[in-house]
């Protein structure tokens, strides 16, 4: 379960680790749901036999699959719920750097750290979170984004 604090309380924890989240596996299903819904069908995500002949010796899911999966790795985190939100959105982001590739049955884990906290008008926040998406047993992370999301309350 996690915790539930306001968005003020939240704001004394910028610059800290806010939270991170259970492992999620990105299995082939997915990367070939994900080359359906987007239209990239580029044959290092959907074609294991052509793939394992490249560097990354397999196939690896999209990048924007990786990006897209923040919402559920948010969900199934330890990232405290403010208080009486009614909505939120997804603002946009600073930089998104894709470091590494993730491999087909890798699993992944965000770890987010709260950059930002600002209210910008009565009941509405805007806040900024390092987000950084980890390959289980392995040293580069997948991503690392800067993103912004705003809140209401």
């Amino acid at each position: 379960m996690r915790d539930t604090i306001t968005a003020e309380m939240l704001q004394h924890r910028i610059g800290e680790i806010i939270g991170v989240s259970e492992w999620i596996e990105v299995t082939q299903t997915r990367i070939d749901d994900f080359a359906q819904a987007t239209g990239d069908f580029q044959f290092i995500h959907i074609d294991p036999v052509a793939a394992a002949q490249t560097p990354f010796g397999g196939t690896i899911a999209h990048g924007f699959l990786t990006l897209s999966l923040i919402p559920l790795l948010t969900e199934r985190s330890t990232v405290p719920h403010v208080t009486g939100i009614r909505m939120g959105v997804n603002y946009g982001g600073n930089k998104t750097r894709f470091l590494a590739p993730v491999r087909a049955g890798k699993r992944i884990r965000a770890h987010f750290t709260l950059l930002a906290l600002d209210e910008k008008r009565p009941g509405q926040w805007q806040q900024t979170v390092e987000i950084t998406v980890e390959i289980e047993h392995e040293d580069k992370p997948a991503l690392i984004a800067e993103w912004i999301t705003q809140f209401f309350v």
